[in-house]
């Protein structure tokens, strides 16, 4: 589970340049093209990136979906990521409980950052206004929104910015995890920290307006929110030069805060590990 697990081919290929703006990118009245959530991104999630497309739905959707607040509760998470990874289900709860909220975060941001970033858009995300489809795995395909999506008011910060992510939606997930399972907030955030970092990556390609991220970027390299608490998302990534075997020096992407991932039996720790003092196959 790492940032890789985003789209692999971004480097291979050339990648969907997007004409974007700040504001209505060819939306609808009510913030959506029409029989779409996120009408306007439907250049960013074309060709690899079309999975993301239909990540939010609205509430008429037909499909069977989690009520928010059903699905943080003890007996549901449990049920979830045994379905996720039967094999790990007597294991340690916190390399699961990790593992399984990565997919949870790279379900979640695509959608939502570039929204927020390119088109000044937000969604409700409260958990309990929303519902979760989850598939036969226990992993969220959609969220069932209560409403379209709206613009962003103006922002100060980019806490602001990202508030109905951040507030409304990882705080009480990660919350509720943490108390079900014992893993550490701390790992948690980093994950959904190297999830975002790698998504602002994705979007950095493919932006002609680079300054529209401006934004996201700031919210990683703040220390602190700007009532003076941490900022739980800070800094999650580094870059460290690292000679390869061809005598070029070539950043390697490593996480500050290690998954914990390899508690789990057979597991072993991710290419990014902070317990690593080298990539693999350098």
């Amino acid at each position: 589970m790492r940032a890789k697990d985003f789209p692999k081919n971004a480097d291979a290929t050339e990648p969907t340049r997007l004409p974007v703006a700040s504001g209505s990118m060819g939306l609808t009245q009510g913030g959506a093209a029409a029989g779409e959530v996120l009408g306007g991104l439907a250049t960013l999630f074309s060709g690899d990136l079309a999975r993301y497309r239909n990540v939010f739905v609205l509430a008429d959707d037909p499909r069977e979906a989690i009520g928010g607040a059903e699905f943080l509760q003890p007996h549901r998470l449990s049920a979830l990521m045994a379905r996720f990874r039967p094999q790990f289900a007597t294991s340690d709860p916190r390399g699961l409980a990790s593992i399984w909220a990565n997919q949870y975060f790279m379900r979640l941001f695509p959608p939502v950052i570039s929204a927020a970033l390119l088109l000044d858009l937000r969604m409700s995300l409260r958990i309990e206004q929303i519902s979760i489809v989850v598939d036969a795995e226990g992993l969220p395909q959609a969220f069932k929104l209560p409403g379209q999506c709206e613009p962003l008011p103006p922002v100060q910060n980019p806490f602001e910015r990202f508030a109905h992510l951040l507030d409304d939606n990882l705080q009480p997930f990660i919350q509720a995890l943490c108390a079900h399972t014992g893993v550490s907030a701390k790992v948690l955030w980093s994950n959904a920290g190297n999830y975002f970092e790698a998504w602002l990556g994705q979007l950095n390609k493919r932006s002609q307006q680079p300054q529209l991220l401006l934004d996201g970027e700031r919210l990683l390299s703040a220390p602190q929110r700007p009532d003076g608490s941490r900022n739980p998302l800070y800094a999650p990534i580094r870059y460290v030069d690292i000679e390869h075997a061809d005598g070029q020096v070539r950043p390697w992407r490593q996480r500050r805060l290690c998954c914990i991932r390899f508690v789990l039996p057979g597991v072993e720790l991710c290419p990014n590990c902070p317990r690593l003092k080298r990539p693999p196959a350098v």
